[in-house]
């Protein structure tokens, strides 16, 4: 395990610091696997400070979790340009590094295994899928209004849900077995289907 030497830092940056050693100890072990005292090799601390940053290891879990529902969506939802760029990128940032790598699936199946279980991370979980959710509607609003189709609150929710389902399924088979696939074919196969979706076309990125 690797361990990040010690210094000084403002009481945010620690923290952030904390959770990412808490994240990397996650993917390594697992959440029953990562315990205070690894977490806190890992950060180049000890546990005593990791407790007055953090009451428990719950505690840790949970922000560890949210720090991952936002990394998983902040990019997407950034995504800048007219309404097809922006559509278009943010189902492109979805499959591709830094969102859709090793890492993120780890991180993922261990977090996802204790969703139904622990209330807390049930939460964190439904808030995050309902932020993306909702950003993912918003753009889809912009895009059908200005190709002049019906872009009511109900259409794009639905389209937004099946959308979702759609990347959510390559994002797996890609961090799972990215090599079976050719540079850039889940991003053409997530455009092409959600073109037919839609029933009109996204159009091609700007060189």
């Amino acid at each position: 395990m690797n361990r990040r030497s010690f210094h000084r830092a403002p009481e945010g940056e620690r923290r952030q610091e904390l959770i990412e050693a808490t994240l990397d100890c996650i993917s390594e072990f697992g959440l029953k696997g990562a315990t205070v005292r690894q977490i806190a090799i890992r950060a180049g601390v000890t546990a005593g400070l990791v407790r007055h940053y953090f009451e428990s290891k719950d505690q840790m879990v949970a922000e560890a979790y949210r720090a991952v529902i936002a990394s998983l969506t902040e990019k997407a939802s950034k995504v800048e340009g007219d309404p097809e760029t922006r559509l278009r990128d943010f189902i492109a940032i979805n499959l591709t590094e830094p969102v859709a790598d090793s890492r993120s699936i780890s991180l993922w199946a261990a977090f996802i295994s204790q969703v139904r279980v622990d209330s807390v991370l049930s939460e964190i979980h439904r808030e995050g899928y309902l932020a993306f959710r909702n950003s993912l509607q918003e753009l889809l609003a912009d895009f059908l209004a200005t190709k002049g189709k019906p872009a009511d609150a109900e259409t794009c929710r639905a389209f937004a849900i099946a959308i979702n389902g759609l990347v959510d399924g390559l994002w797996v088979e890609g961090c799972l077995a990215g090599d079976l696939f050719r540079e850039g074919e889940l991003v053409a196969i997530a455009m092409s289907s959600v073109e037919a979706l839609l029933g009109t076309k996204i159009g091609t990125a700007k060189q």
